[in-house]
C-alpha cells in the first residue's frame, strides 16, 4: 500500500489521520473528512473508507481518513471519540492552509457516520454525507444492536446516564443547521433502516437541509462500495451546489 502523510492531532496511537491527495497533483475541489464506522471498537479501522477515499482523491478532493480513539483498549468512548474527529478536522486545517476556503464535508459510516452529524452539527465541516448512520444511541441500546456496543461507548447502561445518549445522538441534535445527505439500504441488518427513516421525518420537521437516499436490496456494507448505486447517488449530491 502507498505510504500516505500521517497528521496527528494528538499523543494516544490512535489519533492522526492519514492524507489522501488529489489524483494527479490539481487542485483540490475541497476537503473530504472520512471518519469509520465499526460500532466504536477498536477491532476496526480507518482502513474500511480506504476504496471510498481513493474515489474520492481519483475526483479531486483532498481526504482526511480520520482515525480516533475507540472502544476496547484504545480509550475511546463518549465523548472523547468525537472530540478525537473534532480535533483532527482542526489539526488538518492547520496543515493544509490552502483548504481554508475551499468545501469541507465529513463522509461517515454507521458510527462514523454519527460522527461525521456530530462534526457538521458542531460547525468543524460544512456538508456531511451519512452512510447507514447510528442516529439514535438510546433506541440502539433498546434493541441490542452492535451486540452491546452502545452502552460500552458511552461508559454505562441507559438508565444510569439518559443525558449522555441523547446528547451523543444527531437525533436529538437537530437542526444540525448545515446541508447533509443520509444514505441508507432497506436489506441492511446491522443498523436497521427504520432508524434513519425516522431520522430524516425528525430532520424534515426541523427543517434542517437534508436528502435522503434510500437503495433497495442494499446492505450495510453496500453504502461503502464505490462500485455501487448507492456511493453514485452520493457523489451527485456532492457535486451540486447545496452539497
Amino acid at each position: 500500500m502507498q505510504t500516505r502523510e500521517v497528521v496527528r492531532y494528538g499523543d494516544a496511537p490512535s489519533q492522526f489521520t492519514q492524507m489522501w491527495e488529489p489524483e494527479g497533483g490539481r487542485p483540490a475541489r475541497g476537503l473530504a473528512v472520512s471518519v469509520h464506522g465499526g460500532w466504536w471498537r477498536d477491532r476496526h479501522d480507518l482502513h474500511l473508507m480506504d476504496a471510498l477515499a481513493a474515489d474520492l482523491a481519483g475526483r479531486g478532493w483532498c481526504v482526511a481518513n480520520v482515525e480516533y480513539r475507540r472502544t476496547g483498549h484504545d480509550g475511546g468512548g463518549w465523548p472523547q471519540t468525537l472530540a478525537d474527529v473534532l480535533a483532527a478536522v482542526a489539526a488538518v486545517r492547520g496543515a493544509r492552509p490552502h483548504l481554508a476556503d475551499l468545501p469541507s464535508v465529513a463522509v461517515g459510516h454507521s458510527a462514523g457516520g454519527q460522527l461525521a452529524l456530530l462534526a457538521a452539527e458542531a460547525g468543524a465541516v460544512g456538508s456531511a454525507v451519512a452512510l447507514a448512520p447510528i442516529t439514535d444511541l438510546a433506541r440502539c441500546a433498546a434493541e441490542g444492536l452492535g451486540e452491546g456496543a452502545t452502552p460500552l461507548f458511552i461508559g454505562s447502561p441507559y438508565e444510569d446516564d439518559p443525558a449522555a445518549y441523547r446528547d451523543a445522538s444527531p437525533l436529538n441534535r437537530l437542526p444540525l443547521h448545515r446541508p447533509y445527505l443520509v444514505v441508507h439500504g432497506d436489506r441492511d441488518q446491522r443498523v436497521p433502516v427504520t432508524h434513519s427513516r425516522a431520522y430524516i421525518e425528525a430532520a424534515t420537521a426541523a427543517d434542517d437541509r437534508v436528502a435522503y437516499a434510500e437503495h433497495p436490496g442494499a446492505d450495510h456494507f453496500d453504502v461503502i462500495d464505490p462500485a455501487h448505486a448507492s456511493w453514485a447517488h452520493a457523489i451527485a449530491w456532492l457535486e451540486t451546489p447545496a452539497g
